[in-house]
C-alpha cells in the first residue's frame, strides 16, 4: 500500500507541474502530458480504493 501511495504522489507532482505550465505559459504539449497524468491518477486511485477496502477487511 505504501508503494501505491508513493506512485500516486509522484504522478500528482508530475500532473501539477504540467498543468501549471499549461495554465501559466500556454504550453499545449504540457496540457497533453497533464491529461495523460490525470488518466494515470484515475487508474491509481481505483487501485488504491481496491487495496484500501481489502486492508479494511483484515
Amino acid at each position: 500500500m505504501k508503494e501505491l501511495i508513493e506512485k500516486i504522489n509522484a504522478e500528482f507532482e508530475a500532473f501539477a507541474g504540467e498543468a501549471n505550465q499549461q495554465a501559466e505559459k500556454g504550453n499545449k504539449a504540457a496540457g497533453t502530458r497533464a491529461r495523460k497524468s490525470a488518466l494515470e491518477l484515475s487508474k491509481l486511485f481505483k487501485e488504491f480504493r481496491k487495496v484500501s477496502v481489502d486492508e479494511a477487511k483484515k
